[in-house]
């Protein structure tokens, strides 16, 4: 069945039907039902293959992303997902899993099927990774952080600045022998162990013998392992700063296990602000990142531009809030 099939079908153009398809707002609510239930009577399947070369560029938001299962991303997701969903347009999602080299693929893959716009996480492209995307013919959103040059708009929030915030909070509450724990140590995370240093050294403290990481993929099991391994290292250590939510809810569990007090005691504080930190129990102060937002807003402004709306500002700083709980209350 093609596009003609349904025009005769209905008894109108077939541009009238490609209108009605595309952008239904310029086509009457009456015609609009005849054409759905042509479309529906007939098993007509628009042909995007045709529709990319008609217009040179296809409905699809093409979205990389370097995990599928951490819980950050699928709420950034959840975002462009809802976005789109009353647009003409649809979400083609590619998993990077942090190797630089899928991402250069991808990136190349997607290019080459000329999607209506690129959303990419993180600001650490390689080179040819940014030079494909640099000569994108359309609007390219790097998310998940901020940075000054970015390769055409950027949605996020600074990762230094939000570990510095952290960590100078558990300072403020009275810990003086604070540890860094981290896990898989993607460029997001190295920079949040660079602000853990940062409000250490500003205070006159040292961060050496102070940080525990490994490059393995996050769990609470393994925050668990990492509380054990710094206590066992530094036993004055009082308190940490864990890279993100499932190092903090495991560094609880072992604390407990270990007969600490959280928060009196030993104070812990995650990164992210999961659901679970507010139900856990002590309940676990953390930094709220709004993933959210930012999988809408990365959306909305590639929608905009391509309906000839250009966002303000190429950078987009959503900020980040710290939500101080039980897990950081020294009395």
């Amino acid at each position: 069945m093609t596009l003609n099939d349904v025009a005769r079908q209905v008894g109108t153009s077939t541009i009238t039907v490609s209108r009605a398809l595309r952008r239904p707002d310029m086509v009457s609510e009456k015609l609009r039902t005849r054409i759905a239930a042509a479309v529906a009577e007939l098993g007509y399947l628009p042909d995007p293959a045709a529709r990319t070369l008609a217009s040179r560029r296809s409905d699809v938001i093409g979205v990389l992303v370097p995990s599928i299962t951490n819980s950050v991303f699928s709420d950034v997701l959840t975002g462009l997902y809802d976005t789109v969903a009353e647009t003409p347009f649809s979400v083609q999602l590619g998993n990077t899993r942090y190797q630089a080299s899928v991402e250069e693929e991808l990136i190349g893959i997607f290019l080459s099927q000329r999607p209506a716009g690129l959303i990419v996480a993180g600001i650490d492209q390689s080179l040819r990774s940014r030079a494909l995307l640099e000569r994108a013919d359309c609007p390219v959103v790097q998310i998940m952080e901020t940075a000054p040059d970015p390769v055409d708009m950027i949605v996020g929030f600074s990762h230094s600045d939000a570990a510095r915030a952290a960590t100078e909070h558990l300072l403020a509450q009275g810990y003086r022998a604070p540890a860094f724990l981290g896990a898989r140590m993607d460029p997001r995370s190295e920079r949040r162990r660079t602000g853990f240093r940062q409000a250490l050294i500003e205070t006159g403290l040292s961060w050496q013998g102070r940080e525990v990481v490994t490059p393995e993929p996050s769990s609470v099991r393994l925050g668990g392992e990492l509380f054990e391994r710094q206590r066992a290292s530094a036993p004055e250590t009082d308190a940490v700063f864990c890279n993100n939510d499932d190092l903090a809810l495991g560094a609880q569990f072992a604390a407990l296990r270990a007969g600490l007090r959280v928060g009196p005691e030993f104070g812990i504080c995650g990164f992210n602000d999961l659901e679970v930190m507010a139900s856990a129990f002590p309940t676990i102060t953390s930094i709220r990142t709004h993933r959210r937002t930012m999988g809408e807003t990365s959306a909305k402004i590639i929608i905009d531009r391509l309906s000839g709306v250009k966002a303000a500002n190429s950078v987009i700083d959503l900020k980040w809030s710290l939500v101080a709980r039980d897990s950081t209350r020294r009395i």
